[in-house]
């Protein structure tokens, strides 16, 4: 038993996260920035394949480095490491985005998985060109994604739709997953639900406390079963894990503590602006008050303060974050898409000290635990038994 869950009772995927926006070790602050660039990505990137995390996801919007180009860099760094990528329909034409994935998912071996985003921040939006509203940009998914699905699996496609029109679209080289890569898919509206049900092999949640993420579930499995499908589960947080309790709240208030009101505020209005669903229940959540951040049990919400997106943690010692992810487990979340401050650094926390006691092994995860550490007294390792000295 680990994480009080039963080896093999639900598959579990642990992907992390390349912070292309940037990294730091205080949020709000340039001090102890970190410089995001290829090398940096490519650090995070080979980490996190050597600790074994089934993927890392790639964020995208302006404040970003290009997904595409960047998981095309690192695929070629990396071995067994998968690549979740946004496609943004309305920014993206589906035959464009169907060649795109064909082509990253032959050169990465068939390690692409396919990132939805409909949009969120209306003045980003009109930035890139796109001017229709939020249900439409659902309505634009729904169609975008009925001809990228048809071109991947070796359909000739002629569609005309409200939002997309193609004739005779096909795509020569097909791509090395059948019938295309995993579609992943987040949207807490209606619409988003909606479409989300139509189309996703995996619903994607941000980290609210668990009661919210069951509802949301039911909601969607009751959408899908409309449609005669089913959908996997995942949910989007931040993970602040240290050996006692202490040392992992600390670190919590560590994070946040260069921010000011004024820094609060701006971010919180820049925040408003958007007409995302989910990005209001983060909002919610904490209401912009650094005094009431501990939501839930361990889980923490200081991070929403000044970013976008995902805005929570899970914080705590090893054994108590594994005890908070299986409660979402038990949910039915099977992919847990996890990101921390630094990257490079939590990624190792995180693998080293809670991996041991989750139902997540593959042969990278079992390398892990099987570490000697350093030679002592240049004589043997720690893990030889009987050692002569």
């Amino acid at each position: 038993m680990k994480g009080n869950i039963r080896e093999g009772e639900m598959d579990m995927e642990i992907l992390w996260f390349i912070p292309t926006h940037g990294d730091a070790r205080y949020l709000g602050s340039e001090s102890d920035g970190r410089t995001a660039d290829h090398l940096y990505f490519k650090q995070v990137a080979q980490a996190a394949d050597r600790l074994g995390y089934t993927g890392v996801l790639l964020p995208t919007g302006r404040s970003c480095e290009d997904p595409w180009l960047t998981a095309s860099a690192l695929a070629g760094e990396t071995k067994d490491l998968k690549f979740l990528v946004a496609v943004r329909p309305g920014l993206m034409q589906p035959s464009l985005a169907a060649r795109m994935t064909s082509t990253l998912d032959r050169i990465s071996e068939g390690r692409l998985l396919i990132n939805v985003v409909a949009g969120g921040d209306p003045y980003e939006l009109a930035g890139d060109g796109l001017f229709i509203s939020h249900d439409e940009r659902y309505e634009a998914t729904d169609e975008f994604l009925t001809v990228w699905r048809r071109l991947l699996q070796g359909e000739t496609v002629s569609y005309e739709g409200k939002h997309i029109k193609v004739e005779n679209s096909n795509l020569l080289f097909p791509p090395q997953q059948a019938p295309h890569p995993p579609i992943y898919f987040g949207g807490s509206s209606q619409a988003g639900i909606e479409a989300a049900a139509k189309h996703t092999d995996v619903y994607l949640t941000w980290g609210e406390p668990p009661e919210l993420v069951k509802e949301k579930i039911e909601r969607v499995k009751k959408q899908a079963e409309k449609e005669g499908r089913s959908v996997r589960f995942g949910i989007r947080l931040h993970v602040i894990a240290r050996e006692t309790e202490q040392e992992a709240w600390e670190a919590a208030e560590r994070l946040i503590s260069h921010l000011d009101d004024d820094t609060i505020a701006k971010a919180q209005a820049a925040l408003s602006r958007y007409d995302s669903s989910g990005q209001r229940r983060m909002a919610v959540l904490h209401q912009g008050d650094r005094t009431k951040l501990e939501i839930s049990p361990n889980l923490w919400a200081g991070i929403g303060l000044v970013r976008g997106g995902a805005g929570t943690a899970l914080v705590g010692d090893p054994q108590t974050i594994a005890d908070r992810i299986a409660e979402y487990q038990a949910l039915g979340i099977e992919s847990f898409i996890f990101s921390g401050y630094p990257h490079l650094e939590e990624a190792y926390y995180f693998a080293e000290l809670v991996f041991p006691l989750l139902p997540f092994e593959n042969e990278r995860t079992r390398k892990l635990q099987n570490k000697r550490g350093e030679a002592v007294g240049n004589t043997y390792f720690v893990k030889e038994k009987n050692a002569s000295v």
